[in-house]
């Protein structure tokens, strides 16, 4: 069984100003947590900062950006997207 992610919708109106890479970046890790779930060690400095949320960084430079997914519901696999933006503004 597949794993659904959702964007929150602060996450969704930040999409359009994001770099291209950014996105394309987000839109695979996004996929891989759809089909292998949200533990995803291969993607830099990956790090499960609690039991249920997780962040690892897309784009590594000046500036970094980073996402952190939460799971929201590990019976139905639900894992929702809150936060895409620079390493610096990171709600960890």
């Amino acid at each position: 069984m597949r794993w659904e992610v959702n964007i929150s919708h602060k996450v969704l109106k930040g999409l359009t100003k994001l770099p291209k890479l950014v996105k394309k970046q987000l839109f695979l890790l996004m996929k891989e947590i759809e089909v292998s779930g949200p533990v995803r060690g291969n993607w830099a400095n990956y790090n499960k900062l609690n039991a249920n949320r997780h962040h690892c960084h897309i784009k590594k430079g000046q500036p970094t950006y980073v996402v952190v997914w939460e799971e929201l519901d590990k019976k139905i696999k639900l894992v929702e997207v809150v936060y895409v933006g620079t390493h610096e503004k990171a709600p960890y």
